[in-house]
């Protein structure tokens, strides 16, 4: 049986100031908002409120001591609702945070702590890419493990997602290009997962249509990444996750899981580096009819023939930010082996939902071309 499920209510805020009217964030609220971006578009405006700025726990993607860290200095404080507004990082640690008991994270993890949640839940993207705001997922590094684990539970979905467009426009370009290549990823994934259905494939097709239609623009002219091109986006990236918080990611996250927490390249650079490699292996393995309808499908957006439609989307891809080989990130031949066991071993979860089932050789092979 297959089910979908739209858990989150999701609203759209024309600008910060009328998010601020409706939430009214005070006393028994906690924040989490990097100090920049609460300069540059909240300042005075959470008077009372618990803030968490997560950069001062640790840089880079969500671990274990970083939600460690925050738990311990706010341990002692009342909590009535939880916002978080940021980028993936904020939102899949702030999820754990709406949780009755988080502690020992590693056993949460593990499942050996079963979530239950016992506050409100905000979730506002600043960044068009993770989806995290619709889905029931958070994703963290363990440090003691060496990789990246996802929890998925419907106690981390959040009561409600809030769109605000205004909020992308001092997004750094190489930050939107990785983070809506995830969002691409998210969507292609989805749709070629054995979990997926006519619903999840609706939303699945609607965000890569307006993502490619974006970067073709983009290509044609920089200048043209306006509010209406970020407003697709931030849609698409939604779209996205509702697709894939039903269906599931598979090969290409959890191939990149080991590179992001090894190398700590962030999450969107990191599918984006293993991305056309896996599809091109999957067709190479059996082209299934998910996979033909998916290429016919790009073919269509991308003007060209389904059978060269993966070339065609990573030149277009390659024109929004540059591929980067494994060895550039200081990855090393040994790395390719241990990256194929943790892989094989720890990511199941994901794997579960690949197109065509791939071997340990398969995923060594994959690394060592693109290596």
């Amino acid at each position: 049986m297959k089910s979908f499920v739209l858990a989150p209510q999701i609203n759209v805020c024309d600008s910060t100031a009328e998010f601020c009217n409706e939430y009214a964030i005070g006393k028994g609220d906690l924040v989490f908002i990097s100090q920049r971006s609460l300069d540059a578009n909240f300042a005075n405006k959470f008077t009372n409120a618990t803030i968490i700025d997560y950069r001062k726990y640790g840089v880079g993607e969500p671990t274990d001591l970083m939600v460690e860290g925050i738990y311990n200095d706010i341990k002692n404080i009342e909590i009535k609702r939880v916002f978080a507004i940021g980028g993936g990082t904020i939102l899949d640690v702030a999820k754990l945070f709406a949780l009755k008991q988080i502690m020992p994270v590693d056993k949460l993890f593990a499942g050996e702590i079963t979530p239950q949640k016992n506050k409100s839940l905000i979730l506002i993207p600043t960044t068009c890419g993770t989806g995290s705001e619709v889905t029931n997922i958070s994703i963290l590094e363990l440090t003691k493990n060496k990789t990246k684990l996802g929890l998925a539970n419907n106690a981390l979905f959040a009561d409600e997602a809030v769109l605000i467009p205004e909020l992308l426009h001092d997004l750094p370009f190489r930050f939107f290009a990785t983070s809506s290549m995830d969002a691409l990823i998210h969507a292609i994934e989805s749709f070629t997962s054995p979990k997926a259905t006519e619903l999840t494939q609706m939303f699945s097709l609607n965000a890569m249509d307006k993502i490619i239609a974006g970067y073709q623009k983009i290509a044609a002219d920089k200048t043209a990444l306006d509010d209406k091109l970020l407003h697709d986006f931030l849609t698409a990236s939604t779209y996205a996750g509702i697709a894939f918080g039903n269906a599931g990611c598979a090969a290409v996250h959890a191939l990149s899981y080991p590179l992001g927490a090894a190398y700590h390249v962030p999450h969107g650079e990191a599918n984006y580096a293993m991305f056309m490699q896996v599809y091109k292996t999957y067709e190479l393995i059996e082209n299934k009819p998910v996979l033909q309808a998916l290429k016919q499908h790009l073919a269509t957006i991308l003007h060209c023939s389904a059978n060269n439609v993966f070339s065609q989307l990573e030149a277009l891809l390659q024109q929004i930010i540059p591929l980067k080989a494994l060895h550039e990130y200081g990855v090393t031949t040994n790395d390719l082996t241990a990256f194929t066991d943790v892989v094989m071993q720890k990511q199941g979860r994901l794997m579960a939902n690949n197109c065509c089932e791939l071997s340990s050789a398969n995923v060594l092979s994959i690394y060592k071309q693109l290596y």
